[in-house]
């Protein structure tokens, strides 16, 4: 299901949904997925949200030479062109993945939520 504003979806096969900026619009995207369930007269609560991965991407200003920052960081990355079109970098400490792709996009994953 997905609603317009905020901006986001919801998954019920799991109490899971995403898309939301930030926490103050995740709340109000759960409260109104639990209110549009008890229209449909199904019982629904909203008892709390806990927040578990966030995920952000960016667009940087300058070209990324993705064969030489795998050469150069070799544990921690992982660059197959012919099988995915961007480097995989692995923060081993933080627990966070970086997929970085040579139009100069970034996608953060796996940052956790203390």
């Amino acid at each position: 299901m997905r609603i317009r504003e905020p901006k986001t979806t919801a998954l019920y096969l799991l109490p899971v949904h995403n898309g939301a900026k930030s926490e103050q619009q995740s709340k109000l995207a759960a409260r109104k997925y639990a209110r549009i369930i008890q229209k449909l007269r199904f019982p629904a609560m909203f008892k709390g949200s806990k927040i578990h991965t966030t995920v952000g991407s960016c667009h940087v200003e300058f070209p990324i030479r993705l064969e030489r920052l795998s050469y150069s960081h070799g544990p921690f990355s992982s660059y197959e062109q012919k099988l995915f079109p961007g480097l995989i970098y692995q923060m081993k400490q933080a627990k966070i993945v970086l997929l970085i792709f040579v139009s100069c996009r970034m996608v953060l994953a796996g940052a956790k939520v203390n």
